[in-house]
């Protein structure tokens, strides 16, 4: 019977290898070589596409006759519509798109599983289109999606 090995606090594996990670000449940090080619293509990919954003936002406001200072503020709008909502309408809009994806429901099927919960096929819509939900519309949004009145609540007011 072999010594059983203790723990070390200070050890070494020789077999590991790490590649450093630039970022405009700079090292940032160092990456096992199978990870670092992926995630340097990945940032590198975001960058492009943030150069493209940046691109036509640029044509766009010189179309439009407005100085470049406009091309900030005009990504800036592009990217928070990209956020998802975390509370409102349209955070309970998407909680219910979970939901039928969960459900695996058509978009028809959808909407007569809501109605037998009694929220309409028009109520439903009008949800989507980020229209205010009344408050009679709570109990069955909540029996809809399977959860509590008051965590639905929460959603809705963003607490």
């Amino acid at each position: 019977m072999g010594k059983p090995e203790l723990s070390l606090p200070w050890q070494l594996n020789a077999n590991e290898s790490y590649v450093p990670v630039f970022h405009e000449g700079r090292v940032i940090g160092y990456l096992k070589s199978d990870y670092a080619k992926q995630v340097v293509s990945s940032l590198n990919h975001v960058e492009k596409l943030h150069k493209a954003l940046h691109m036509a936002c640029y044509d766009l406001v010189a179309r439009m006759g407005r100085g470049s200072g406009d091309v900030g503020d005009l990504m800036q709008q592009y990217l928070t519509k990209l956020e998802l909502p975390k509370s409102g309408t349209g955070a309970i809009a998407l909680l219910l798109r979970d939901r039928q994806a969960e459900l695996d429901l058509t978009d028809d099927e959808f909407a007569k599983f809501c109605d037998t919960f009694r929220l309409s096929r028009i109520e439903l819509k009008t949800i989507y289109s980020g229209e205010e939900i009344e408050y009679g519309q709570l109990a069955p949004l909540s029996r809809i999606l399977g959860i509590p009145t008051d965590e639905l609540i929460e959603v809705w007011k963003g607490e």
